[in-house]
């Protein structure tokens, strides 16, 4: 059942002035005794003479219980965001090179598009599951492969989450708490970073939302299909980023065991069946991978024994939460989570800090007031409160990711933080819709006023680290948005006409660091492997356009016109071998050939071993050796086979100079 509103709720027969009706959905004479059960709520139905609205009329102005502006809305805040994240798409080029060579082989080979294989010969896998690179491979092949059929499919996940997050928010808090939730995730900087940018966490974003959309729809009625449908989704959040996308099923499987209207053991049996569903969409893969034949299909980059499972648990698993595993150190050692160059040091501050806080917190404080408002408010409510439900199910979603963000101890990159923007806008969506309606009653407006003060604070806290870029935003927006939570706390219940004036200046007041933030992002270039969002800082590797290489081994050879036509011109499996993807992927973007990357992404891997190598040169699989690259010996002190097979190579083959680059031709052996 969609939203009834907030007089809806209280559920009872008797009429409640709105002059009586609390903070979400609760009365001001009592908080417990008008509410009614939610599967015991009487439905009225329309008379049995009356028009149903013609499916135009409803895709254009809703149901007959939306407000006229709603649709409208809903469509204009789709087209802003489309125009946001689709502007000057290709400005960033192939943005991280690592995953846009990968995109490329997808292009090239089916079979390098299954397994998300770094180079169209095959050798190996990027050190993530594959199914991000599956849309936009599959997109390059629709239009042709370039920057912006990459990119088009990441602008578009955005702006489908969007949507996903309003619709979800809708449902269970009105129109206008939707299209707020939905604005305040378009304009979360790192959203706008990350929905413009080939890394796997916009679609990993997206999977999520979809998740929370579905398990909102299942909750309404304990619906089977629905629950179903959320745990594929989530099956295919894992084939996007493995682990990460189950953080938020704690919060999924509690709002619907919580407030389901049906059954303690219906809602288990239907918990189980979920289960099932997501088991199944994300072990397929997995199962396919253990039975494919090992010398058929490409190294599992990252993982120390060729298996998809080990990497999900490994290095890109329990290896992230505690270090180790191929993982940097944390604790504030090492390039890692605990270090303040990119990760932050860890600790409850830790989505704060210099590192993630002009990323994702802009609204977080007010998020998290918000949400201990809602629970104190909702306390007493039936099991079944929709209101409290999405305070659960957002909630959860927030504190379980950012208490994992926050206490990690492996790699933690700032654009992690995508994750939690939906957590984040939808609670903002609710929370303030539903206290703004219960403004009669002080308790609400003394949080509603705490939400402003903290928000205009703690966005001149922010704005105060870039101080030369519009350095009067932050005064305007302190100022402002402190004089608004006075004038809440004190006479938000009777202004009469001026209340939709303190109402948007709220709003904007409120979202003014944010948008700035997240504006400057959308229009700004950005590469390398750890982007950042928001005006340059200083901060981290690589400022707000990322970090283009570890220590410069990106590689000047992409630029190298006499490398590039030397490789051009082969016709081998494998154009030329390097060691690690810093430099094997920018030379297979720039020649469009197949490079392997000896030990994956760092160099670090055990892939090919040396006796494989031998191999493949001794079929004339492979042209040339290019060397340098690779990062040392690696993160976790892993060092791979790379230091063996440069040797070897060094030992039997001449080197010669190419543009500057020294490369070793295997087909002419030397004595």
């Amino acid at each position: 059942m969609p939203y009834q509103g907030a007089a809806g709720r209280l559920g009872g027969s008797a009429q409640v002035a709105p002059s009586e009706i609390g903070p979400f959905g609760s009365t001001i004479k009592s908080m417990t005794t008008t509410v009614m059960p939610l599967e015991h709520r009487p439905i009225d139905h329309p008379p049995a003479d009356a028009v149903r609205p013609t499916w135009r009329e409803r895709l254009l102005t809703g149901g007959p219980d939306e407000p006229r502006w709603a649709r409208p809305g809903l469509y204009g805040l789709l087209v802003a965001t489309a125009i946001l994240y689709l502007w000057n798409l290709s400005a960033s080029g192939w943005a991280n090179d690592f995953y846009a060579a990968a995109v490329q082989a997808g292009t090239q080979s089916w079979k390098a598009m299954l397994f998300g294989s770094l180079d169209a010969g095959n050798a190996i896998t990027v050190d993530k599951p594959p199914a991000a690179l599956w849309v936009m491979a599959l997109s390059g092949r629709l239009f042709g492969f370039s920057s912006f059929s990459m990119l088009l499919p990441q602008a578009l996940m955005g702006v489908g989450s969007v949507a996903l997050v309003a619709a979800a928010v809708r449902r269970w808090s009105g129109p206008a708490a939707g299209l707020l939730a939905g604005a305040a995730l378009a304009l979360t900087p790192v959203a706008a970073l990350m929905f413009k940018f080939n890394n796997p966490d916009a679609l990993l974003v997206f999977l999520m939302t979809l998740a929370a959309y579905c398990v909102v729809r299942a909750t309404e009625n304990g619906s089977t299909r629905w629950l179903a449908f959320a745990g594929v989704a989530l099956g295919f959040g894992f084939l996007t980023k493995m682990l990460q996308a189950f953080l938020v099923l704690p919060a999924l499987g509690l709002v619907f065991l919580v407030a389901a209207p049906i059954t303690f053991w219906a809602r288990i049996r239907k918990l189980l069946v979920a289960f099932v569903a997501l088991i199944v969409s994300a072990g397929w893969l997995p199962l396919l991978v253990a039975l494919w034949p090992a010398g058929s299909r490409p190294y599992i980059g990252g993982s120390t024994t060729n298996s998809l499972i080990e990497l999900a648990l490994g290095y890109n698993g329990l290896g992230r939460i505690f270090g180790g595993s191929g993982n940097p150190g944390g604790g504030g050692g090492g390039m890692g989570g605990g270090n303040a160059g990119f990760g932050g040091t860890t600790g409850i501050t830790r989505m704060f800090g210099n590192s993630m806080g002009t990323e994702i917190s802009w609204l977080l404080p007010a998020a998290l007031i918000g949400l201990v408002a809602g629970l104190w408010f909702t306390r007493r409510m039936p099991r079944t409160d929709r209101t409290r439900a999405g305070l659960i199910l957002w909630g959860g979603w927030l504190l379980v990711t950012g208490i994992v963000f926050s206490y990690m101890q492996g790699t933690m990159h700032p654009y992690y933080t995508v994750a939690l923007a939906p957590a984040i806008a939808a609670l903002v969506g609710i929370t303030v819709v539903e206290l703004w309606k219960g403004r009669n009653y002080l308790p609400a407006r003394a949080a509603l006023a705490a939400m402003s003060a903290t928000t205009g604070l703690w966005g001149f806290a922010l704005l105060a680290r870039t101080p030369d870029w519009l350095p009067w935003l932050r005064w305007v927006i302190v100022v402002g948005s402190v004089v608004v939570a006075a004038v809440i706390a004190v006479g938000a219940h009777q202004l009469g006409k001026a209340t939709v004036v303190v109402a948007v200046s709220g709003l904007l007041l409120g979202f003014g660091g944010t948008a700035a933030y997240a504006l400057d992002t959308a229009v700004t270039a950005h590469n390398g492997a750890i982007p950042t969002s928001g005006p340059a800082t200083g901060r981290g590797l690589g400022g707000p356009g990322g970090m283009a290489g570890f220590g410069g081994m990106r590689g000047e050879s992409s630029d190298n016109a006499e490398l590039q036509a030397l490789l051009g011109a082969t016709d081998n499996r494998w154009a030329a071998a390097t060691i690690g993807s810093m430099s094997a992927g920018p030379l297979e973007l720039s020649t469009g050939t197949s490079i392997m990357a000896i030990g994956g992404f760092t160099g670090s891997d055990d892939s090919p071993t040396l006796a494989q190598f031998q191999q493949y040169v001794a079929n004339g699989d492979i042209h040339y050796f290019i060397a340098g690259g690779g990062m040392g010996g690696g993160p976790g002190g892993r060092a791979g086979s790379s230091s063996q097979i440069t040797a070897w190579v060094q030992a039997h083959y001449t080197a010669k100079t190419v543009g500057g680059v020294t490369v070793y031709d295997l087909t002419e052996a030397v004595a």
